[in-house]
């Protein structure tokens, strides 16, 4: 049960973080809230979120870092929490790892294609 419960306010923090985000994003970057890690019992919430274009990633987490204070009052009015966590941002080296590896396995693909004989 516990479990579920976990799920069920990591999507609602989720959406409600990608919500923030774009309401306060100047559209200079796409960033996206691409998972949540929930730690120290709920207190800490890790945000990871990718940015395009990637050279605009640092410049993204240092603009959600200085708007933590607003997000966990964004938060506060959103949802309902027992406890409301501290908010974290940091980018999602995961999520760019993983399309690495489908870039790489497309490019095999299309040199063993028996088409291209």
């Amino acid at each position: 049960m516990n479990h579920i419960k976990n799920e069920r306010a990591k999507e609602t923090i989720m959406h409600a973080a990608a919500e923030f985000i774009s309401e306060e994003s100047n559209r200079q970057s796409l960033v996206t809230v691409t998972n949540i890690d929930i730690r120290n019992k709920g207190k800490d919430v890790y945000i990871m979120v990718t940015v395009l274009p990637e050279d605009k990633a640092e410049i993204a987490l240092l603009f959600l870092n200085r708007k933590k204070r607003a997000m966990r009052d964004f938060l506060k009015k959103k949802i309902s929490l027992r406890v409301l966590p501290f908010f974290h941002f940091e980018l999602d080296y995961g999520e760019k790892n993983r399309q690495r590896i489908d870039q790489i396995i497309y490019t095999e693909d299309q040199k063993d294609s028996p088409f291209d004989e």
